[in-house]
């Protein structure tokens, strides 16, 4: 990694501490650059505006998570299993307070800004979606799975995963969630999938 990059790795990590404790609205240029250890002149080198700073963070973040989350093998023939490891791993960063801190963030700041909600959907659930699309459509082909819409399906098993979680933790409601919990939402999201999936003969 050369030194221009490490330098604006740098910048999106201030950024991120910044943004994380103050939201959008509260945090400033000034506050980054100093969080992030570098001049305001420099910051301004790397990115024209907090908007601009903001969009790469959570492209970046959605980005990430999707190539984390999305590690599907189409040959595997283990097909409860994969659905079973992409659940969990799924769940498990749901959960985490950072992730559910940025989605408030976005939410937040998108009626200003519309394509900031645009930028992080397209970078994290719809590339998800497609690579989980793109699995199923495998296991179609291969007899595993009867024929369906594919991304619709992707989009189902998701939500049978977390069904009204990610609701209950953007508002702060019922508290934290145990991880006792997410076994069994899993265990039943695959069930319910693959009920609703198998192939008929």
């Amino acid at each position: 990694m050369g030194a221009e990059s490490d330098k604006q790795r740098q910048i999106l990590d201030g950024a991120r501490a910044v943004f994380m404790a103050s939201g959008f609205d509260g945090a400033s240029m000034g506050e980054i650059a100093r969080v992030a250890g570098v001049s305001k002149g420099t910051l301004y080198v790397y990115f024209d505006s907090k908007e601009a700073l903001f969009e790469a963070l959570i492209l970046e973040a959605k980005r990430d998570l999707a190539e984390a989350l999305f590690r599907l093998d189409a040959e595997d023939p283990d097909l409860h299993g994969a659905l079973t490891d992409l659940g969990r791993r799924y769940l498990g960063k749901l959960m985490e307070p950072g992730h559910i801190t940025i989605i408030r963030m976005v939410i937040g700041a998108t009626e200003k800004f519309p394509r900031f909600g645009q930028a992080f959907y397209e970078a994290g659930p719809v590339k998800g979606v497609a690579r989980l699309s793109a699995y199923l459509a495998a296991q179609v082909a291969a007899g595993r799975l009867r024929a369906m819409d594919t991304e619709l399906g992707a989009k189902q098993f998701l939500h049978l995963c977390q069904a009204g979680l990610l609701t209950r933790l953007l508002f702060g409601a019922g508290g934290p969630v145990l991880e006792d919990e997410i076994e069994p939402r899993v265990t039943e999201a695959v069930r319910v999938f693959l009920a609703g999936y198998a192939p008929t003969d």
